[in-house]
Parts: C-alpha cells; sequence; structure tokens
C-alpha cells in the first residue's frame, strides 16, 4: 500500500532547509522571513489610502474568511475592519468614520459567518477573565446566539451612528465557512 503525504501550506510557509529543519524559531520568525522574501519582489502600486471602490467591508477575524478571494477583491480596494465576531463595537465606528471622512468611502458591507466562536461565549467570559487576572476588561464579549440577528444589530449600529455621513449603503450578510457563499441579511 503507497500512501501519499500532502504539503500542506499557508502564506507565510518556509521552505525547510537542509535536513527538513524550518528556519526560523517561531511563527513569528517565519512571517518576517516570508515578508522579506515578498519585498524582494514588490513594487509600490502607486496607490493612496483610499480604497478605490469606496466600500468599507467590516468581518470577523476568522482565519477561514479569505475575504479578498470571497469578494473578489485586489489590493485597494476597499477598506477592511476585522475583529471578534465582526460586531460593530466603538472602535469600528471609529475605523469607519474615519475611512468615510477621512478617505472617501461611502458604502458599508458587514460579514459574520457560519460556526463562529462568539456563539459559544457568554459574557461570562469577561468575569473569568476578572477572576484571572484581578482586572474587569473594559470591552464587551459581544457574543450572540443567532448570527442573523446579530448581523442585524451590526447594520442598526451603523445606520444610528452620528459620526457617519454614509448610511445608506449598508448592507449585511452571513459568510457559509462549508460552501463560500455570501447570504444576504434581511434588515427588517
Amino acid at each position: 500500500m503507497t500512501s501519499t503525504v500532502l504539503d500542506m501550506t499557508t502564506s507565510a510557509s518556509v521552505p525547510a532547509g537542509p535536513g527538513g529543519a524550518i528556519p526560523g524559531d517561531t511563527v513569528t520568525d517565519r512571517l518576517v522571513e516570508a515578508n522579506e522574501r515578498y519585498a524582494a519582489a514588490f513594487t509600490d502600486p502607486g496607490m493612496d489610502a483610499r480604497p478605490v471602490l469606496g466600500v468599507a467591508v467590516v468581518a470577523c477575524m476568522d482565519a477561514r474568511l479569505d475575504l479578498h478571494d470571497a469578494l473578489g477583491l485586489a489590493l485597494g480596494d476597499c477598506h477592511t475592519i476585522r475583529n471578534a465576531g465582526g460586531v460593530v463595537t466603538d472602535d469600528v465606528i471609529r475605523s469607519l468614520t474615519i475611512s468615510q471622512r477621512a478617505l472617501g468611502t461611502r458604502s458599508v458591507v458587514l460579514i459574520h459567518h457560519t460556526g463562529c466562536g462568539l456563539e459559544s461565549l457568554t459574557e461570562e467570559f469577561r468575569h473569568d477573565l476578572e477572576m484571572e487576572v484581578g482586572q474587569r476588561p473594559s470591552w464587551a464579549v459581544e457574543a450572540f446566539r443567532d448570527v442573523e440577528q446579530d448581523v442585524r444589530q451590526s447594520m442598526q449600529r451603523v445606520r444610528t451612528s452620528p459620526f457617519l455621513l454614509h448610511t445608506d449603503d449598508v448592507r449585511g450578510f452571513v459568510f457559509d465557512v462549508k460552501t463560500g457563499l455570501l447570504r444576504e441579511v434581511d434588515p427588517a
């Protein structure tokens, strides 16, 4: 019987050195080495910070979401704001405000996803942290049980923010991590 070994790689994969050793001591070392290879072939694309499509995408930080590929975006097309759950927090409003007022975006796309880790957490997480470190976090966990309802809540937070100039083109979606498809959420 023969077996096939697949070499799984990521964008930060580093070719094995002599004897199969991986250069660098840590994952961060591997990232820095990958950046050195990237920079060696890099040419300045001549862009400024204004997104070409005038859109800001707010999404979960989940490593399974490759937003540029999933949305057909190229470098410079959008602002991407990511956090745990893709929820609209005060810091997301801060980033969207800068994106709109200083850098010209007009549309906001919100993307949550199936199988999100925030669906299994509760605000008890903050209590546990307080017990462990002796200080209560100033931030909310923003856990949720219903991903579509949380997308609606995020859309409402964007639409009612007094800091945002453009709230008429705000749409929310759930990304299915099994199929790669977006499902639009009705804001009602």
